[in-house]
């Protein structure tokens, strides 16, 4: 599995770095393009999910803890978690949202029967698996409701309720606009809330925020060692970056709003990456300092995460179920909520029970890289070497571009 996840991120790497070379300058234009802001909501709230508040936390001393994993002694923790988690990661969603908004409409791979049968799959599983980690994670974050430790009936009707809010809110896109623009106004209040908290207070000051953050400049020093698997779990975070990166980039790619190609790289790379940053040396400086977080704080950090996983999964279920004909107006809404629901929950309980593992579903996106790339060689080269632009149906006054409702 390491040496398949190697390939698949050397290939990833370097298709990014040709695309920079041989498009980086034109115009990117979705199908439904949005203004920048919004773009960039949808891209953050669609693009992560429950396990950027929930994770953090729980990671930190482990990544502390040289004499155990002595990989990790190049840098701090707060460093490790970002490079798990921001800046060159998200280099996988620029190349597939490129690839959707610019090549696939030319190419049409992902129209091929079986290669949409394999795309859909994966979608439905990482929902699915969303799903999971929220139930798993929801015992740490609200003990009140159980022994911190045990998965009680509680936290199985919690994600249950979250899933039929995600397939209803699915159900039109207006509602997954909404959302994204509301999960992103909570998380950055979820963080001044937090940042408050820790650095306001009278043992605290401003300067120990200045001092926290730059802690991250440890990650920009030692990038390169974040480009390929560090250890097993460095492997799960990559696989599951891969697991996300088709479906996201196929979902975001309808809303880009005109920019130039090395523009939405540079998007993708810094904009999400700052409130990680901040978040992340909110919680760091929580951590490091024998801060307390129960009672308030965890319960508005589940709520963010449920938040996000609703997000997250409203994002998908319409991905999904548009490119299965399974919409609304096909099935009615009734069968469409139900179906829905019933898989998602039926698909979290297999990863409950360990039948499925995301390291799965992200050897099968890797494969789908390389079978798309060989896809062109063979049957698209001349066409997508003659590529200068979007695809002219999209085209748009850019001095006017306004929300698609």
């Amino acid at each position: 599995m390491t040496t398949w996840l190697t390939a698949g991120l050397l290939f990833t790497f370097t298709a990014i770095a040709f695309v920079l070379y041989r498009w980086g300058n034109i115009r990117c234009v979705g199908v439904t393009p949005v203004k920048t802001f919004t773009f960039i909501a949808i891209l953050f709230t669609s693009g992560l999910d429950v396990g950027l508040i929930m994770f953090p936390l729980t990671e930190f001393a482990g990544y502390a803890d040289l004499a155990t994993n002595p990989e990790y002694g190049f840098t701090n923790p707060l460093a490790i978690e970002f490079g798990y988690w921001a800046f060159l990661i998200w280099g996988f969603y620029f190349l597939t949202c490129f690839y959707f908004c610019v090549i696939e409409p030319r190419v049409r791979f992902f129209e091929i029967p079986l290669v949409k049968l394999v795309n859909n799959i994966v979608i439905i599983g990482t929902c699915a698996f969303t799903a999971y980690l929220l139930l798993t994670n929801l015992p740490w974050y609200m003990p009140e409701l159980g022994d911190g430790e045990s998965i009680i009936s509680s936290f199985y009707l919690i994600v249950f309720l979250v899933i039929a809010a995600a397939v209803y809110s699915s159900t039109n896109i207006r509602y997954v606009k909404i959302l994204s623009l509301a999960t992103t106004w909570l998380f950055l209040a979820l963080i001044a809330l937090m940042w408050a908290g820790a650095f306001l207070s009278e043992t605290s000051s401003i300067g120990e925020f200045a001092n926290t953050i730059a802690m991250i400049g440890g990650y920009f020093g030692n990038i390169h060692e974040f480009a390929l698997p560090l250890n097993d779990y460095h492997e799960f975070y990559l696989y599951w970056w891969f697991a996300w990166s088709i479906m996201i980039g196929q979902f975001t790619s309808r809303f880009v709003g005109g920019l130039r190609t090395y523009q939405v790289l540079a998007a993708m790379l810094i904009f999400p990456s700052i409130p990680i940053a901040i978040w992340f040396s909110v919680l760091y400086y929580y951590s490091a300092n024998g801060l307390e977080t129960a009672g308030f704080y965890n319960i508005a950090m589940a709520f963010v995460g449920i938040t996000f996983v609703i997000n997250s999964l409203d994002s998908l279920i319409r991905l999904y179920t548009d490119n299965l004909n399974l919409s609304v107006a096909r099935l009615g809404r009734v069968k469409y909520f139900l179906g829905n629901l019933i898989a998602l929950s039926l698909l979290t309980l297999l990863f409950k029970l360990d039948f499925l593992q995301i390291q799965w579903v992200g050897a099968v996106v890797i494969g789908l890289f390389f079978t798309c790339f060989g896809y062109i060689l063979f049957n698209k080269f001349k066409v997508v070497s003659e590529i200068e632009c979007s695809p002219k149906e999209n085209k748009i006054d850019f001095n006017k571009i306004e929300l698609v409702e």
